[in-house]
């Protein structure tokens, strides 16, 4: 299959409530357990229920809080989407992700009116060395599961070092099979990948460090098939840590995303 997901059916309630049927491929396996789905796609194909959400020419989405309940197996998956605080300036969407039978992530999507504001435009995040300037970086592959080898042969780096750094990385698949995907449902769908490209740890790993959410902000939608992460990984004292990275495309800086981290010893 030359996608993350394959469509089994729809069905879209009269009461706005939206629901989806997938079946993931052997693309989204995670690398923690050959049984779960990595919550890169996970986000990617619930980006993909968000977009075709009722959607407005007058809205768009501006921020997407993921929190993860436990393993997403990797097993039939069902998407339900519904609004749950409507509005006229600004609305709120509610994702949840069952498989395996269980919710396995609930995510809250605020939908907000836009209107120009050129006039008033300011970045202040730098932007990153372009991907065509680059060389591909292979350090991912010390990682296992199908999510990381789709991703594994096309990641560019600028600079690296354990804990920070900036990476390019795309992918050649679609989301679901036999459906264009977007610019932003293919780059929300690797966002969740920061979390393992600038490892603080050296060699085998003595903790492990999964992330409880993603949190993403978005000051402009993306463009492209590129994303660009500048990025950190941080460790408490206590068993928490944070990753958190800069989101990127080939025309600069789109948005910020961050994961909370539960950091925990090998046995």
């Amino acid at each position: 299959m030359s996608s993350y997901y394959q469509l089994i059916r729809q069905e879209d309630q009269k009461d706005g409530t939206q629901i989806a049927y997938y079946q993931p491929s052997e693309h989204t396996q995670g690398a923690w357990n050959p049984m779960e789905q990595h919550m890169a796609p996970a986000t990617g194909i619930i980006c993909a229920e968000l977009e075709r959400y009722s959607p407005k020419e007058n809205m768009r989405i501006g921020r997407i809080s993921l929190d993860i309940y436990g393993l997403i197996h990797r097993s039939e998956t069902k998407i339900t989407t519904r609004c749950i605080r409507p509005g006229k300036t600004i609305e709120l969407l509610e994702s949840t992700f069952e498989a395996n039978h269980r919710v396995c992530i609930v995510a809250h999507t605020w939908r907000m009116i836009t209107e120009d504001t050129s006039a008033i435009e300011g970045i202040e995040d730098p932007p990153i060395p372009a991907p065509e300037e680059l060389p591909y970086w292979k350090g991912m592959s010390a990682w296992e599961g199908g999510y990381i080898t789709s991703i594994t042969r096309h990641i560019k780096v600028a600079k690296r070092k354990p804990g920070k750094g900036q990476l390019w990385l795309t992918n050649p698949l679609d989301m679901v099979e036999g459906r264009p995907t977007s610019a932003f449902v293919k780059l929300m769908g690797m966002v969740d990948t920061m979390n393992g490209v600038v490892v603080r740890q050296k060699g085998k790993f003595t903790h492990m460090f999964p992330n409880l959410d993603l949190q993403i902000q978005l000051y402009r939608l993306p463009t492209g098939k590129w994303l660009g992460l500048d990025v950190q990984q941080q460790y408490g004292k206590d068993g928490i840590g944070l990753s958190s990275a800069v989101l990127h495309d080939v025309n600069g800086p789109f948005g910020h995303a961050g994961q909370i981290l539960t950091v925990r010893k090998v046995k």
